[in-house]
């Protein structure tokens, strides 16, 4: 694709990433075949060739707008084209500085402002958990529509002492999961403490930055980087831990990226990349111990439909390594059409698209539904809440249903 930016563009750090990705790009449209948003509403601006040339036209000079806007808004961040595209363009870092940009230049209506920043406070708020334990105690009462954004509450269990395993990984304290489903993050440290390694959370770190970033508040993000750079930074620099282990794949596809976030900063530049260098999902800590566990677990054999998050397939590659795992582990994983599609939750995308967010809801559950599981897997806490809303089938963190069998062997 042949560019020419506008003169305020043209010499700026984001300008000149923002260039070398078009230039990569060769109007094919294969993205369009895989793009959630663009199967659901049909609109080539809501594919990603539709976008890239909106970005395009803006960086060279065309004044955006408030379609501009919604065009971008409405893109899932799911990478699904990246995974498609045959000339490897860097589709999500362009729609983030595309985002940026008009953001800059176009005032949202108030109201819509307002929700944003209300529910991007409210997510990292102290008394998010609070506030969702009382609305998972009157779940019942509530109307479809909030129902649908609180999970039921199910008790974490004790958790081992850990301290004595000579293996040392940190784990990510996150924002919403703790409140929403402790079971994940107590599940995880049993499981890894089955296999001999420890887990603990480092004092001072919070959310990965992924809510505040996808919400407008780019600046705010990068500082919640750095926030936790410096908390993990002493426990990764001496080697009292030889990993940070993330069971929400969002959350692990945001850290990451912190190098590249933050590439620009010459006092977290280093740090971030050597940061990044020790971040694992999960299913890549437990994979090599997947037959010590699988002699141990119950209920082997069990029929599951994995549902891969975009953040795991899309944007860590992880699909292949985590459905293998689960082979190993003993589960009968059910095939179903269209598993590299987007299920729809994406974030805050459920809450501020709820119509587009819902329809790939319902595809998604409808794929699976001939397969017939007994209970669906994935590896994020978005997706699981999201699908949970449409189905009475359990949906579940597989790390959860590993826990649960290995405490009944």
């Amino acid at each position: 694709m042949q560019t020419n930016l506008a003169a305020w563009a043209r010499d700026t750090d984001l300008g000149k990433e923002a260039d070398a990705i078009l230039r990569r790009c060769v109007h094919c449209g294969f993205c369009t075949a895989t793009c959630p948003t663009y199967q659901v509403l049909g609109d080539e601006l809501d594919s990603p060739r539709g976008r890239i040339y909106l970005i395009k036209q803006v960086l060279e000079g065309a004044e955006p707008t408030q379609s501009t806007q919604l065009h971008l808004d409405r893109c899932l961040t799911c990478r699904n084209c990246e995974t498609t595209c045959p000339s490897g363009v860097q589709y999500g870092h362009l729609i983030d500085i595309g985002r940026q940009i008009v953001e800059e230049r176009v005032p949202r209506p108030w109201a819509e402002k307002a929700k944003r920043k209300m529910l991007r406070r409210a997510m990292l708020s102290p008394l998010f958990g609070p506030a969702m334990r009382v609305g998972q105690a009157v779940r019942g009462l509530l109307p479809e529509a909030l129902k649908r954004k609180v999970p039921e509450r199910r008790a974490p269990g004790a958790l081992p002492q850990v301290a004595g395993h000579a293996r040392q990984v940190l784990m990510l304290a996150g924002c919403v999961q703790p409140a929403m489903m402790p079971t994940i993050d107590a599940a995880t440290i049993r499981v890894l403490d089955a296999v001999g390694i420890g887990a603990r959370i480092a004092p001072g770190a919070g959310c990965c930055g992924a809510a505040s970033f996808h919400l407008d508040a780019q600046a705010a993000a990068l500082d919640q980087m750095r926030a936790n750079v410096d908390a993990w930074w002493p426990l990764v620099q001496d080697g009292a831990v030889e990993a940070i282990v993330m069971n929400a794949s969002g959350c692990g596809a945001m850290v990451k990226e912190y190098a590249h976030h933050l590439r620009h900063d010459p006092a977290y530049a280093q740090r971030a990349a050597d940061i990044v260098a020790r971040v694992k999902d999960v299913a890549e800590i437990v994979a090599p111990h997947a037959a010590q566990l699988r002699g141990r677990l119950a209920g082997k054999g069990l029929r599951a439909a994995f549902h891969p998050p975009c953040t795991l397939q899309h944007w860590q590659g992880l699909r292949p390594l985590s459905e293998q795992l689960l082979a190993d582990l003993g589960f009968e994983l059910l095939p179903f059409a269209d598993k590299h599609l987007c299920c729809g939750s994406a974030g805050a995308y459920s809450v501020l698209n709820p119509e587009i967010a819902l329809t790939l809801r319902d595809r998604k559950l409808g794929a699976i539904a001939p397969a017939a599981p007994d209970v669906i897997l994935s590896a994020n806490i978005g997706c699981i809440g999201h699908l949970q809303s449409g189905t009475d089938t359990p949906v579940r963190h597989w790390i959860e249903v590993v826990d649960e069998h290995l405490a009944r062997a």
